[in-house]
């Protein structure tokens, strides 16, 4: 282990290289508290897989006291990933930081990242507690992380609402205290770009120690501003920022990895600093965590969606056909939109079926559950021709969720849509074993089908969302359907996928009920609002 000196000057120097640029990713964490998206520890896995072909350098895996499982989940990562730093959520509580220092026991790096508020309204209301009281655990919990590593960083929640001379006060304390790092959150997104960016500069120069600890930046969506807060902060100063896949996370999410990383990777001339980010895994990435939380990408969204790299105009077209840089800023290359391969055909084995999972991230703990994404594998190849990675994927992401907790399964579907006709669909399931059938009519094919499936487990439930998106191209591409219920305050989204659309939703639908009847893993005793 490094001696407090020794990690201070490491840190410095860090902090003094102006052309690196740290991305931290908080997908798992503070994506995974959008409504629904919660993740189990195999989907964690798999995501943090793909950041670290990613070349992300520090995956924020979790809050480990908020639960067993989310403990289990960052233990896991930490355990599977070797090139990126894994770390850790605790609130400046002795318990908090000794429940992440256990979870990242065994990561090859580790970070602890402890937080508490700093803002008036936030110590008066919910913490109850005086400027001096806080200033001092948050010490004290800096003090406690230097245990475990030396890798710490500190967050003074809320930190975009809260007394600049105070702010400066805890932060040269906590850097004293050890920390590696210090993120100054814009908590509820409430910051403009040329104000948040002050506030990073003026940091940097009145805090006595800023130059023996990185600068980070949090920010959250709530304006639509985050990114560009985020880069706001980075030309006044700031060497990590904070970030998701696709923007992921509560309210209106969190600044988007991608859209950080190739504003920075694109002007060149703008900013003096560069990643390590391996920018082909991007969209892969982004359509992997897609698949397994449930969000789908808009169309329109920068670099991931659809039509990020479309051309509609004809003026546009022309000019693209005769030289890229018209209206191409980027190349779709660059960014991973030709890695979606043909890889598979109806004819492949186990053996081809094996490794390309394994190129994807993704093993398998027996042969039995080999065999049984192989015979999914079969059952899709007679369905379609040329099967894609994100094929793939989803086929996981699937098999994934139903093995869970497959209380509710479908048996079969049979719907009658025709036109002057109303729709009518004839459902049976399996619960508990014990098959149970019912008809009902509907609006249409997949509403009569919903309705079917309530006709027999009369779950109570409120759909909140509806929604299909193409896995990939052509008429034979699989559909990915997203369905969200509630119910007594608890969310889930499902996911199901088929190349018959209406089969997939009763997929969706299903899988959905299944996880709103699983204990919920997820118990935060305070949200972790970095």
């Amino acid at each position: 282990m490094l001696s407090a000196q020794e990690a201070a000057q490491a840190a410095m120097e860090q902090n003094m290289s102006s052309d690196r640029l740290i991305i931290f990713d908080t997908t798992l964490r503070d994506g995974e508290q959008s409504p629904g998206a919660s993740m189990t520890r195999d989907e964690k896995v798999r995501i943090a897989r793909a950041l670290e072909r990613l070349r992300v350098d520090v995956i924020e895996a979790g809050f480990p006291i908020a639960s067993p499982g989310d403990f289990e989940a960052v233990q896991a990562v930490a355990r599977a990933v070797k090139d990126s730093t894994v770390c850790g959520l605790a609130r400046a509580l002795d318990r908090d930081i000794d429940r992440a220092g256990e979870a990242l026991a065994d990561a090859a790096s580790a970070r602890i990242h402890t937080f508490i508020a700093t803002s008036p309204i936030h110590m008066k209301m919910k913490l109850r507690m005086e400027p001096e009281q806080v200033l001092q655990q948050a010490v004290k919990a800096v003090q406690r992380a230097r245990r475990y590593t030396d890798n710490v960083e500190f967050s003074p929640e809320d930190a975009g609402r809260s007394e600049p001379d105070f702010l400066c006060r805890v932060l040269e304390a906590v850097i004293d205290a050890g920390a590696t790092t210090v993120n100054i959150p814009d908590t509820v997104g409430y910051n403009l770009p040329h104000q948040f960016g002050e506030l990073i500069a003026s940091l940097i120069e009145r805090v006595p120690n800023s130059d023996k600890a990185v600068f980070s930046v949090h920010c959250h969506n709530d304006l639509g501003l985050a990114v560009a807060n985020s880069l706001s902060a980075v030309l006044n100063g700031a060497r990590q920022v904070e970030c998701t896949i696709n923007g992921l996370g509560e309210r209106a999410g969190n600044a988007a990895l991608e859209e950080v990383v190739m504003a920075v990777r694109t002007r060149r001339d703008v900013f003096p600093c560069e990643t390590r980010l391996e920018t082909t895994e991007i969209v892969p990435c982004s359509r992997l965590v897609s698949s397994i939380t449930g969000f789908a990408v808009q169309p329109n969204k920068a670099i991931v969606g659809a039509n990020a790299f479309a051309h509609e105009s004809g003026i546009h077209q022309d000019g693209v056909l005769k030289s890229r840089e018209t209206y191409e800023i980027m190349r779709a290359q660059d960014v991973g939109w030709t890695a979606n391969r043909i890889v598979l055909g109806k004819h492949s084995g186990r053996n081809a079926l094996r490794s390309r999972m394994e190129e994807l991230g993704i093993t398998f703990d027996s042969e039995e559950a080999l065999n049984e994404a192989f015979a999914r594998f079969k059952e899709l190849a007679d369905k379609k021709h040329e099967i894609y990675d994100e094929d793939l994927q989803a086929l996981v992401t699937e098999a994934g969720t139903e093995a869970e907790n497959e209380r509710f399964r479908l048996v079969s579907l049979r719907v009658c849509s025709e036109t002057g006709e109303t729709p009518n669909a004839d459902v049976t399931l399996s619960i508990d074993g014990e098959e149970r059938s019912a008809s009902a009519p509907g609006g249409g094919p997949v509403d009569a089908t919903f309705k079917a499936i309530e006709a027999i487990v009369h779950s109570g439930t409120e759909l909140q969302l509806y929604s299909v998106n193409n896995i990939t191209s052509g008429t034979d591409a699989q559909g990915e359907v997203t369905v969200r219920l509630a119910k007594d305050g608890q969310i889930v989204n499902g996911q199901g996928a088929d190349t018959d659309i209406v089969i997939a939703s009763a997929r969706a639908y299903v899988n959905a009920l299944n996880r709103l009847i699983r204990p919920s893993e997820r118990e935060h005793p305070q949200r972790g609002d970095v």
